[in-house]
């Protein structure tokens, strides 16, 4: 029998006071806790593909929580416990309306500023004479702010503090414990032969304290390279060899899907279905260093649900 995906949940918890779906998570609210279940739904180009794929949740959330436990030392955050594969119980705080993006290297939307010859990226000035995928000469932070629908929008330290988004005392802290979070995770994955090429991090407050919240360093909201080779490539000018789930977007692309108007999904093969899972479980490996365990999925939201409820 084929493994069961968790497309969405529908619980009614006791205590419940809020529910919120997000691309990936279903989060519920209960009173001043969160719990957060890491689905097997799938994104790419700000679409939710058709069909979950089997273990892609377990693996953000083991990764994640792997994370979090290895920065505790760094900076509180808001994890209080993992009773199943795809949860993660924790302390709901008020989020900063800001994402706290750290970037390495010159790759993705900063290259493509670069190349449309901008030099200050959320007020950061950028060298000059720099290629695609080099490093830069210290991490950058880079600052966006939260939509709530659309796009996140590129905005400066200065920007933030001027409009009151987030207190100058704030930021402050906020920028200590990205750097810090970001040299943990740059030499984790260096001991496992990758770089972490760029991530964000989202913080909230609790009672006047600052906590790390959400997702780290998993495949979803970071870029790693493999260190392998990564010189003699940027030497040459090559594309880098990436763990990441950008092989899902050039298997869209292929198929004629970008995102754009007019443009339909295409369906989705088992063996398509298949081979993402396989990939995922591989991110895991590699990026963890520990051997990946499948939950048992047959009656998964069953699963889900008693697991939750026992921990409550």
């Amino acid at each position: 029998m084929s493994a069961q995906a968790i497309s969405g949940t529908d619980f009614h918890l006791p205590g419940q006071t809020a529910f919120y779906r997000g691309k990936v998570r279903d989060v519920y609210t209960l009173g001043d806790r969160l719990v957060m279940i890491a689905t097997d739904r799938i994104s790419a180009f700000d679409f939710i593909l058709p069909r979950a794929i089997p273990y892609k949740g377990q693996v953000l959330n083991q990764v994640a929580i792997h994370f979090l436990t290895a920065t505790r030392d760094i900076c509180p955050n808001w994890l209080l416990a993992s009773p199943d594969p795809n949860v993660a119980i924790g302390i709901a705080c008020q989020p900063f309306p800001v994402e706290m993006v750290i970037r390495g290297y010159l790759v993705g939307h900063a290259w493509r500023e670069y190349q449309a010859g901008k030099r200050l990226l959320c007020g950061v000035p950028l060298p000059d004479g720099m290629q695609e995928n080099q490093a830069f000469p210290t991490p950058i932070i880079t600052p966006a702010t939260k939509a709530e629908e659309g796009h996140d929008e590129d905005i400066s330290r200065a920007d933030i503090i001027a409009q009151g988004i987030v207190s100058a005392a704030d930021y402050a802290v906020l920028e200590q414990y990205t750097r810090a979070l970001f040299q943990r995770g740059t030499d984790l994955a260096a001991q496992r032969g990758l770089i972490l090429v760029d991530t964000k991090y989202e913080f909230g407050k609790k009672a006047g304290e600052i906590y790390l919240i959400d997702e780290i360093h998993t495949p979803d909201s970071s870029r790693y390279f493999y260190a392998d080779g990564y010189a003699e490539r940027l030497a040459r000018g090559e594309k880098q060899k990436h763990l990441s789930k950008e092989f899902v977007r050039e298997w869209l692309i292929a198929n004629g899907f970008q995102g754009l108007p007019g443009q339909t999904m295409p369906v989705m093969p088992d063996a398509f279905v298949a081979e993402i899972s396989n990939r995922y479980i591989e991110l895991f490996e590699q990026i963890t260093g520990q051997e990946f365990h499948k939950a048992a999925t047959d009656n998964v939201l069953d699963r889900v649900e008693k697991n939750i409820l026992a921990a409550l």
